[in-house]
């Protein structure tokens, strides 16, 4: 890519985009582009095509997504399968349409199979069953990710993609209601230190184990993979690393340092008893992580101590 290329980063302004942003910001790239939802609903097909066809991006990072943990996942499943297809329809096919030089696809680790094998490989798709309790949320990423091999299939076009592992950093949702475990157990540790409370609630047993990725670092990793990568299959983009809930919420508890006890609510939901990647065929590529998790959980602690984040966004 050109430090002239004009970039279009969709979800600009959600966790993963601001970061890739953040990242092609610092690299020189002086036309990225992006459009909040008001300004442009990417479920809406018609307004999506005049978009790409007024602005012409040359290079498109599709990171926008409805986006939520268990309990929104199984909630509004209609919602995450619908929306979530709408906008990878739309955006996929009016890049093509406008003759954008290359795509990167982001997913999500949750589109392996629930009891594949551990670490999780790229080849290890559609092999089995789905955790159930975000199954329509996966099946949209799968369908995004496939589109992305059927374009390249069909047309030539160089359009990649990428599953992420479980993501946290600037800009993460700390909606008890609907965010995801990281700063779920960041919001309330916080608010128990604030609050001087005697004990915090932990959903499930605590034993599932899941693997965290530095959102700056999944940056790092997107821009480097369109720089470097052009093929079929999917990336994997973690650290080959994982930690059980109940020891990260260790370290977060003494990363605020927090005093109280811990309690369990074993009739919440663990979902996937594991759900680690296997980052081999990155690590081949030429790409690692950077920042570590104490490392990365302290970033983010002192982000919250330093600001209001729990503000409604």
């Amino acid at each position: 890519m050109q430090k002239n290329a004009k970039i279009y980063v969709a979800g600009h302004r959600g966790m993963v985009g601001s970061a890739i942003v953040r990242r092609l910001e610092k690299e020189g790239f002086t036309q990225v582009i992006g459009r909040s939802s008001k300004e442009l609903d990417l479920r809406n097909q018609a307004a999506v095509a005049e978009f790409f066809k007024t602005e012409k991006p040359e290079y498109v990072f599709l990171a926008a997504a409805k986006v939520g943990g268990i309990v929104a996942n199984n909630t509004y499943r209609a919602d995450f399968i619908y929306e979530n297809l709408a906008i990878e329809c739309n955006v996929i096919k009016s890049a093509f349409d406008n003759k954008v030089k290359k795509l990167l696809f982001l997913g999500s680790s949750c589109i392996y199979p629930k009891m594949a094998p551990q670490p999780l490989k790229e080849e290890y798709l559609l092999t089995g069953p789905l955790e159930q309790t975000n199954e329509p949320y996966a099946l949209a990423k799968i369908a995004g990710l496939k589109m992305c091999e059927a374009f390249r299939d069909q047309y030539g076009v160089d359009y990649i993609s990428a599953m992420p592992t479980n993501l946290y950093g600037p800009n993460d949702n700390y909606d008890l209601k609907n965010s995801h475990v990281l700063p779920a157990l960041v919001r309330k540790f916080y608010d128990a230190v604030i609050n001087n409370l005697p004990s915090v609630e932990i959903w499930g047993t605590g034993s599932p184990r899941r693997e965290f990725l530095h959102v700056d670092d999944l940056a790092d990793a997107c821009f480097f993979l369109m720089q470097n990568y052009s093929d079929r299959s999917t990336v994997n983009i973690g650290t080959g690393e994982d930690i059980s809930i109940k020891d990260l919420a260790l370290l977060v508890k003494n990363t605020l340092g927090y005093t109280g006890d811990l309690v369990f609510d074993t009739s919440k939901p663990d979902g996937t008893p594991r759900k680690l990647l296997d980052v081999s065929k990155l690590h081949s590529l030429g790409w690692k992580h950077s920042i570590e998790l104490p490392q990365g959980v302290a970033k983010v602690c002192e982000e919250v101590k330093n600001m209001d984040v729990f503000l409604e966004r």
